[in-house]
């Protein structure tokens, strides 16, 4: 087949590839705050040249050990610390994040390769859930009252009790925000946090510990450890009170697995397949606008992006021209710098998926309408942009997730039975519709835990007041929103009884104290509030 005409330009003063300088001395300044004494180590080496930036220690598990033993014995100092006390914490790191956020994009960009405005994207997520909890967490986290079994007479409190050592094992796509965001909730309920970020997204994640600690938050209460998950992320699991897992289904199933095993609570945020509609009375320019922002960012590898786009027939053509026109005018540049569109893919394991699902949709009858391969000229690992049609359920990209840019497109006739398209494979994370009145109606017939209207995912993952996460094998529970810190505690219901007792008064007969229940039951089925 004829390819199609490479997708994005290029500047001509970007042709030999930089590297992103940080400097060493912060390099080796968040290295120290990994809590590892074992000879092992992991090099950390950028996408953008595939050249190291540093080596991170392994941690033993014995030192997963000692950290949970740290974590524990600060939790118990911070749980007395008022409420108050803890949100000028968050707020102080909120600034911190804000001011120094070129330090933090430089060393995402570094660890991930990806573009500076997708960088900046964690800078805002970050900071926003740090905002909200440091603001909303007290009224999250009040005792409230419950109706008790005698009106008047029981009196019920809630009360929710922190969890403990809450373990967060984070993803390298977003490290910086998905390293931090669970666990700003989590010490806002009253917990500590033993965190171990992916082994080749360190720094991102070690930064995020660095403002904290500036922020006011005691060091031991944040531990971080470092190394592969199936040995170290195994025993943060079995040491932890609760756990948050962001990353694949297939590596969330073990997760769950051991912690249905310990009997361990866990939020587990996994991959999607996500959808984009376009229906018929959509307006083509703002759906491809939004088409390139939902399926490119951060090169795809985002558990949000959409992969799937299906576009009514009525406005197809003229979408349809729109959004290859943007993907083929996307400006790249290989660096750090706020022109570039779209950054690297994560690794050469991530490339060769993202080639093969290509690769085989092409050798099976797809055709390719922008991109299509490889760009090294912008990085070892650079993947163009890739719009594909004419794909059948026999190609793998169809249901897998690909979690890089490609996406591709069906055109439709009949809402009801695209619906049922939407709805098909097993995930449910996330959605987007294009169009006019209809939009809301069509959008809660999707299962998906986050759906967005005229947006690819922004409108709802900067929600940070609504919760977000994934229907079916996309996830269990949620981050954000009041869901996002109550699953950090726990229930403790408080009930007092006053003046009358469960039970025949003295002197009654068990038989006369039935009878007088059976008539409370009956008179009190006649209040509708009870």
């Amino acid at each position: 087949m004829t390819r199609a005409p490479a997708a994005g330009t290029t500047r001509e003063e970007s042709a030999t590839l930089a590297p992103v300088a940080l400097d060493p001395r912060l390099v080796a300044d968040l290295v120290t705050l990994v809590a590892a004494t074992g000879d092992e180590r992991t090099t950390v080496r950028s996408p953008l040249t595939g050249d190291a930036i540093t080596d991170v220690p392994h941690a033993t598990s014995q030192d997963v050990e000692h950290a949970f033993a740290r974590a524990r014995t600060a939790r118990q100092r911070w749980s007395r610390v008022p409420m108050r006390a803890r949100s000028r914490v968050l707020l102080r790191f909120h600034d911190l994040v804000v001011a120094q956020q070129s330090t933090i994009m430089d060393v995402i960009v570094a660890e991930t390769g990806k573009a500076r405005r997708h960088a900046f994207d964690e800078v805002i997520h970050l900071g926003l859930t740090a905002r909200y909890y440091a603001r909303s967490a007290a009224q999250h986290l009040r005792g409230h009252g419950a109706r008790g079994a005698m009106p008047g007479l029981t009196r019920v409190r809630v009360h929710h009790t922190p969890k403990g050592v809450v373990g967060v094992i984070s993803p390298w796509n977003y490290p910086f925000t998905l390293a931090s965001c669970d666990g700003l909730a989590a010490i806002m309920a009253g917990n500590a946090v033993v965190l171990k970020p992916d082994e080749r997204t360190m720094l991102s994640a070690l930064i995020g510990k660095r403002l904290l600690v500036e922020a006011g938050m005691p060091e031991d209460l944040w531990q971080i450890v470092a190394g592969p998950g199936p040995s170290v992320g195994h025993d943060v699991i079995a040491g932890a009170d609760y756990v948050c897992f962001t990353g694949s289904v297939a590596t969330g199933r073990v997760v769950a697995r051991q912690c249905a095993d310990l009997l361990v609570g866990c939020s587990l945020e996994l991959g999607g397949k996500n959808a984009f509609v376009v229906l018929g009375d959509a307006d083509p320019d703002k759906a491809a606008e939004g088409a390139v922002r939902a399926a490119f960012a951060n090169a795809g590898q985002l558990c949000v992006s959409s992969e799937r786009f299906y576009v009514d027939r009525a406005v197809h053509d003229a979408f349809m021209d729109r959004f290859v026109a943007r993907t083929r005018a996307m400006v790249f540049t290989g660096d750090a710098s706020w022109e570039n569109a779209m950054g690297s893919l994560i690794s050469q394991e991530q490339l060769d998926k993202v080639t093969a699902h290509v690769e085989d949709a092409v050798a099976k009858g797809a055709t390719v309408l922008a991109g299509g391969g490889p760009r090294p000229e912008y990085g070892p690992y650079f993947f163009e942009p890739t719009i594909l049609a004419d794909v059948t359920p026999a190609m793998d990209c169809h249901l897998q997730e690909t979690f890089g840019p490609v996406v591709s497109v069906y055109p439709f006739d009949d809402e009801n039975s695209v619906l049922e398209k939407v709805n098909d494979g097993g995930m449910g994370l996330n959605a987007s519709v294009y169009g006019g009145r209809r939009t809301r109606a069509f959008a809660r017939g999707i299962v998906a835990g986050s759906v967005n209207i005229n947006d690819g995912y922004s409108a709802s993952f900067a929600s940070i007041d609504a919760p977000m996460g994934g229907m079916r094998q996309s996830g269990l529970g949620r981050r954000q929103g009041k869901e996002g810190i109550l699953r950090f505690t726990e229930p403790q219901s408080v009930a007092g009884q006053h003046l009358a007792r469960f039970g025949p008064a003295d002197g009654m007969a068990m038989e006369s104290y039935a009878r007088l229940m059976t008539l409370s039951l009956r008179l009190m089925r006649r209040f509708p509030r009870r």
